[in-house]
């Protein structure tokens, strides 16, 4: 909050993200609910030029989920949309086998936290035997001593992490599970978790330093309605910070 006060107006990482000539791709979030509204959320973000959609499962009847999915795939083939799931551990250790086994047969990207945190030696192998990949999300969170995150990865393997710095204990932390992440050759990506602006606005500036191949999971804090007026701005698919714009410096006064 300080450094909106002074010169440097919201500039953590100097880069071509703050510069505005550059912006990062970020997945379109799909929310849960009816499957008209799913279909239309849907139909929204690929007209705004989405190509990566994250949906979340688990918590509708799967069949209407499978439905969906298989309806999302007879109108767009898997080199022209992404699918992203996340479970939020909502499936049992008895029915994850047969429902990633079915949701595989759509050409999905990968599955985040299929069955609960905190069941290693089970979630392990799941991403042994699953043709879908796994990513970690929830797994993460509450593990910073780094010889218990090898351990961690060592014993489930996953295919993919994601990173919450704002629930894994900040940059500093979420970079040092990338660093021992792609020692073992797993894929990462960020995400937000409902940060306001000024979270994100660190979160992204981090993020576009580190190189990442991969379209990342940054919201632009649209839940808040009292957020902080920022240089962030979604442009389509791709998350940009325009100088143009101001950060809301009166706002942030007040407190």
């Amino acid at each position: 909050l300080l450094d909106l006060q002074h010169e440097s107006a919201g500039i953590l990482f100097p880069s071509a993200f703050t510069r505005g000539e550059q912006g990062i791709p970020i997945n379109g979030l799909i929310w849960m609910g009816s499957k008209q509204e799913m279909q239309s959320r849907i139909r929204e973000k690929l007209d705004q030029g989405f190509r990566v959609l994250k949906l979340k499962v688990g918590a509708l009847d799967f069949d209407e989920e499978i439905t969906l999915l298989k309806n999302i795939r007879q109108q767009f083939k898997p080199s022209d949309l992404e699918i992203r799931l996340d479970a939020n551990g909502a499936f049992s250790l008895e029915e994850a086998p047969g429902k990633l086994k079915q949701l595989s047969e759509y050409h999905i990207h990968s599955i985040e936290q299929p069955i609960k945190a905190g069941q290693w030696e089970a979630m392990g192998e799941i991403c042994n035997t699953s043709l879908l990949p796994v990513a970690l999300d929830e797994e993460l969170i509450g593990i910073s001593n780094p010889s218990i995150k090898e351990k961690l990865l060592d014993t489930i393997k996953p295919r993919y992490i994601i990173l919450k710095p704002s629930l894994i204990g900040g940059l500093q932390k979420s970079k040092e599970w990338i660093d021992i992440a792609e020692e073992k050759n797993i894929s990462w990506w960020a995400t937000s978790a409902l940060e306001s602006n000024v979270g994100l606005n660190a979160i992204a500036q981090w993020v576009f330093t580190l190189k990442s191949k991969m379209v990342q999971g940054l919201g632009t804090g649209q839940v808040f309605g009292n957020n902080i007026e920022s240089p962030l701005q979604l442009i389509g698919p791709e998350l940009f910070y325009l100088q143009s714009k101001k950060w809301e410096t009166q706002v942030l006064r007040q407190y």
